[in-house]
């Protein structure tokens, strides 16, 4: 996860998007290409939900998926958006520290944040829209518990961006029902 952003002098070259993120996910070797798969991850995440847009939105944490969280957001149309850090970083969107009234009127929750990191948020959540939290186990995680809105897995978005990966590293449409499915019996 920290090398999402230590990659980048790595690289030979990068797509756009990870020019205007500043976080690459995917290398593609031998040419050392970085691109953001990430981004595309988390809109086809919510968009699979029936979540295409949100006027309000808060993103828990300042790290690298952070910043690929606010991108998809700003692709998604959603041009009122928080981060809520605990020291300042350099994500492009306000940043605040936390408290409950940050959520009012948000529509949109996204963690960021690692397994457990965000537990003690919980008890502030359960009115919230929509949820996605990228963590996937364990699942259900502490917030996604607590939710009683739209609640999109973090399986989801890793879903979507491994998708996405395949696409760049074979030119084949990936098998996304195998793929679904390898996901929720892994082997």
């Amino acid at each position: 996860m920290p090398l999402k952003q230590a990659v980048l002098p790595l690289l030979s070259s990068r797509s756009a998007l990870v020019e205007e993120v500043g976080v690459a996910n995917t290398v593609l070797l031998p040419a050392r290409y970085g691109e953001n798969t990430d981004v595309g991850g988390v809109v086809d995440a919510l968009a699979a939900a029936g979540v295409t847009s949100a006027g309000r939105a808060v993103v828990l944490g300042g790290g690298a998926t952070a910043r690929s969280a606010l991108a998809a957001l700003r692709l998604m149309g959603c041009d009122d958006s928080v981060a809520v850090v605990r020291r300042p970083s350099d994500v492009p969107a306000r940043e605040v520290v936390w408290s409950p009234d940050v959520l009012d009127g948000c529509e949109l929750l996204i963690s960021t944040l690692p397994a457990g990191a965000a537990d003690r948020f919980a008890p502030y959540v359960r009115d919230v829209q929509v949820l996605l939290d990228v963590v996937y186990d364990p699942w259900p995680t502490a917030l996604a518990a607590a939710c009683r809105g739209v609640v999109v897995p973090g399986s989801a978005m890793l879903l979507h961006q491994a998708a996405a990966q395949v696409r760049l590293m074979t030119g084949l449409e990936p098998p996304l029902g195998a793929m679904a499915a390898a996901l929720k019996h892994p082997a």
